[in-house]
């Protein structure tokens, strides 16, 4: 079985039993949040209230769910970064190395959001479970997903959640 692993310096992924944690060097990680940011695709929201549209980088692989949103100071209002697990699989997460304060979207593989970490605290240490088998993560701007109403149970638009 393979394991992927992100958010801020690692994330935990645990599958049948076993659990595997993967350290990022720092230098790495600065070095890629120096790269150029991978190229933005539409994502959509279904809230109650209506759609909510997003530009999304996805990180769809190692290096890219490692770096992340790692040592970055800004990101737009209606950006996000979407992550994909290839698996259904509990996760844990945190926030080392990322400035930013985010809103944590985790998502099963038919696009429903199972649950949401709201506001986690920038270069924290402190462990965010998923809370159950996802298989994404959406990181938003802290305090979106109360603004727009964005709750579990709403559905995910993305060619990621296709076939699934």
């Amino acid at each position: 079985m393979r394991f992927q692993f992100r958010l801020a310096a690692f994330a935990t992924v645990v599958g049948l039993g076993l659990t595997s944690v993967v350290p990022v060097s720092v230098a790495r990680a600065q070095s890629g949040a120096q790269a150029a940011t991978a190229k933005a695709e539409p994502l959509t929201i279904v809230t109650k209230s209506g759609p909510k549209r997003f530009d999304v980088e996805v990180m769809r692989d190692d290096a890219g769910r490692s770096r992340g949103l790692m040592f970055r100071r800004h990101m737009a209002v209606d950006h996000g970064m979407l992550f994909d697990f290839e698996q259904d699989v509990p996760v844990t997460m945190w926030m080392k190395n990322t400035y930013l304060p985010l809103d944590m979207v985790f998502i099963r593989p038919d696009g429903t959001i199972s649950r949401i970490a709201a506001d986690t605290e920038p270069l924290s240490t402190a462990i965010i479970p998923s809370g159950g088998p996802v298989t994404a993560v959406l990181e938003l701007n802290a305090g979106t997903a109360a603004k727009l109403g964005i709750q579990p149970g709403d559905r995910i638009e993305h060619p990621m959640f296709r076939g699934r």
